[in-house]
């Protein structure tokens, strides 16, 4: 028994030793201080920081600064950077890589100007020491991005080009670092300068030329492994790390790098996507800001008035250059206050690149011990003001976007939508299930439902239960994005029949089917049972035929008919292809008529949609397959087409999908049949006029025809 006791008191020694133990109050801390601190409307990043001071070497010691803590500390440095770079809005960027640039060099050079005359002049460094310590002002790390990830304003602008400045100022203050090193070994040269260039252009050619390639092929290869996908990326963003460091840039570079090179080929709403940003956001990212907070030593204050002048000088100029930056910036791009906010928020938090510059120039005997305690204070001053800074105008603008948001889409609003697949083929589900999830308005509350039809027969019961343990895989499809999958199986005498009735009971309103499969006189067209449910449903119907998957596709090529905009289901499609082109970070090209071209640009103005967009003007569709020449092997093309009756129907439309098949036949295809009008715009229009009776004997004339036609085959 008294070795038990001495062997548990043993264990408990501070700091603590046993690997488990230490583990778990790490995860306690993970778990506990974000809980707590939530209900004192303080975010969980300060708390997870504090705790860090609190249980570190210069707290409590209960833990120490071991290679263990080292290493996960670096791994969720270089998770912050790599989701960064993932989930920025390529669209976006490019876009605005103009007003990155110009944020990169006023983020820059407003601190450094601001700086090196107070460290040289007040504080009384010499140059070397005065222009190192103002480099470290023009740095920031994004250790508030987790905050407007979460809140999901993430894709905003101001986001955007903070994100493309981040990476242009620490790779700027970096590459100072280096030649202050150099310049002090003596060793500034021409072969200095020689070697640094071509390291990056190796490194830049690596990471934007071979690794997308190599993630494509791997992708394609071993499209069902999907816990390899995350091993492999995670193996991508430390060997970009290391490519990075060999090149003589800090290993944060490289990950964010490695996040732009496999940004289009993760979408934001994918399972691998949330794989990797739950496992982040659960444990690296938290393990790196405990061991930002093991860094302070709050001792260092009482050791005389010139530490604690020196602390107070550099975290009053670190965070006026900050906010002198944001301001200019909000007075360039004309931003609101909101936005100036949380650039400021983003930009504020100096932790990584500030400590790599500050314990180089340390242990260069550059920089005194006075410099090196006043930056581990500015770390924790600047993380917590930069905490409540981004939270609060992040919590702004998400309230601000839902004011702006349109109320409505069509004749239902986004957030009621339900979307309805029926399947004949669950080996077809995977590829059209993971479309219906990019697509789908993640605020809906409806989930996505998986029809099965089952025929009514002796064995009807048997089929149900054998349909439902075949679609429970794809519930877990579902749930590994977060988003949640509904199997329905129903009893009927026919599929067509059964469609309707589930579309209309759980009041769907938009229907996902896959492409037909057989090649009858009629389903030629657009297959049988298709027809019979866009005769019997006024859903938007999405017909797929995916033969690549989605995230290897270059572009979104649409073909619009003229009259398109006056049907009722318009404005939906529209949202729709604009989401998975966002989703997919790839352009969309899309081919209509000058009135059509007008009503989409005044609807993407109206809904606040901002894509990487060409309309080039097309009206020729009595020769529609002039359009095939400007169609690449790697674009998603997509046919906006019309049911009999509304507006945009044209003859040519019904034998457009037999044309799509034979011509286009290694691209993936997607058409689309909008919902049609509202009667009460119908009789607006025409209250004397009803094509009914007329498609009627249309249609009976074209039946009799095909009767005909099958009995004399």
């Amino acid at each position: 028994m008294t070795d038990f006791i001495n062997h548990l008191i043993h264990e408990f020694e501070l700091p603590l030793g046993n690997p488990v133990l230490v583990f778990s109050l790490i995860l306690f801390i993970i778990l506990l201080s974000p809980i707590l601190l939530k209900r004192l409307n303080i975010p969980g990043i300060i708390g997870l920081i504090i705790s860090g001071v609190v249980i570190g070497p210069h707290g409590l010691n209960i833990l120490e600064k071991n290679s263990a803590i080292d290493l996960f500390s670096t791994i969720g440095l270089l998770y912050i950077m790599f989701i960064a770079g993932l989930e920025l809005d390529m669209n976006e960027f490019k876009a605005h890589k103009n007003k990155s640039l110009l944020f990169g060099f006023v983020t820059f050079f407003f601190p450094l100007v601001i700086g090196f005359p107070v460290c040289y002049y007040f504080l009384d460094y010499n140059f070397n020491a005065s222009f190192l310590t103002a480099s470290m002002f023009a740095t920031h790390t994004l250790v508030a991005y987790p905050i407007v990830s979460k809140l999901g304003v993430s894709k905003n602008q101001a986001v955007a080009i903070t994100i493309g400045g981040t990476i242009l100022t620490d790779t700027a203050v970096l590459i100072i670092l280096a030649v202050i090193m150099g310049n002090t070994n003596g060793n500034l040269n021409q072969e200095f300068w020689l070697r640094l260039g071509i390291s990056l252009a190796i490194f830049s050619a690596i990471m934007f030329l071979i690794i997308p390639r190599i993630a494509k092929w791997f992708f394609r290869k071993l499209e069902s492994e999907k816990h390899s996908h995350y091993i492999f990326v995670l193996a991508v963003v430390f060997f970009a790390a290391f490519l990075a460091e060999v090149a003589g840039v800090e290993p944060i570079i490289g990950a964010f790098v490695a996040g732009l090179a496999l940004n289009k080929l993760i979408p934001h709403s994918s399972a691998l996507m949330n794989r990797i940003e739950f496992i982040g956001n659960s444990l690296f990212i938290p393990f790196f800001l405990i061991s930002v907070g093991m860094l302070v030593d709050i001792r260092v204050i009482l050791n005389g008035t010139t530490a604690l002048i020196v602390a107070g000088t550099l975290s009053v100029v670190a965070l006026l250059g900050k906010w002198v930056a944001a301001l200019i910036t909000q007075f360039m791009f004309k931003y609101s206050t909101v936005q100036r906010q949380l650039i400021f928020g983003l930009s504020s938090a100096h932790a990584a690149a500030t400590l790599a510059v500050i314990l180089v120039g340390y242990k260069a005997n550059i920089l005194d011990e006075n410099i090196l305690n006043g930056t581990i204070i500015l770390i924790l001053i600047t993380c917590i003001i930069a905490s409540f800074v981004t939270e609060k105008a992040a919590k702004r603008l998400v309230i601000e976007s839902e004011d702006e948001k349109i109320d409505s889409v069509g004749s239902g609003g986004l957030t009621d939508e339900h979307i309805l697949l029926p399947i004949a083929n669950s080996k077809k589900i995977e590829k059209i299930l993971e479309f219906s999830i990019l697509i789908k308005d993640k605020k809906s509350p409806n989930p996505i439902s998986i029809l099965s039809v089952v025929s009514n027969d002796e064995e009807a019961e048997l089929n149900i239960l054998k349909t439902r343990n075949k679609l429970e895989e794809f519930v877990k499809q579902g749930s590994a994005t977060e988003t949640k999958v509904n199997v329905i199986t129903t009893i009927d005498h026919n599929i067509t029949s059964g469609v309707t009735r589930i579309s209309r009971e759980i009041m769907a309103n938009i229907v996902v089917l896959g492409w037909p499969s057989r090649t009858g006189l009629l389903d030629k067209l657009v297959g049988e049972k298709t027809e019979s449910i866009l005769s019997n449903t006024d859903k938007t119907v999405f017909i797929c035929d995916l033969v690549k998957p989605l995230v290897l596709h270059k572009r979104i090529f649409v073909a619009v008919p003229p009259l398109a905009e006056h049907e009722n289901g318009f404005d939906l499609w529209i949202i729709k292809i604009a989401k998975l082109a966002q989703e997919l970070s790839i352009p969309l090209c899309l081919n209509c008529n000058e009135m059509t071209q007008k009503a989409v640009e005044k609807f993407l103005e109206r809904a606040r949609l901002s894509l990487n967009m060409t309309m080039p003007l097309f009206d020729d569709w009595d020769d529609f397959l002039v359009l095939s020449r400007k169609v690449n092997d790697d674009d998603l093309f997509v046919l906006i087409s019309a049911r009999k009756g509304s507006a945009s129907y044209m003859n040519v439309l019904e034998k457009l999908p037999s044309k799509l098949q034979k011509y286009f036949k290694e691209n993936s295809k997607l058409i689309i049949y909008p919902q049609q009008f509202d009667n009460s715009y119908i009789t607006q229009r025409y209250e004397d006029i009803s094509s009914e009776p007329l498609n009627i004997g249309i249609e009976t004339i074209q039946k009799i025809g095909k009767d005909i036609g099958s009995i004399f085959k």
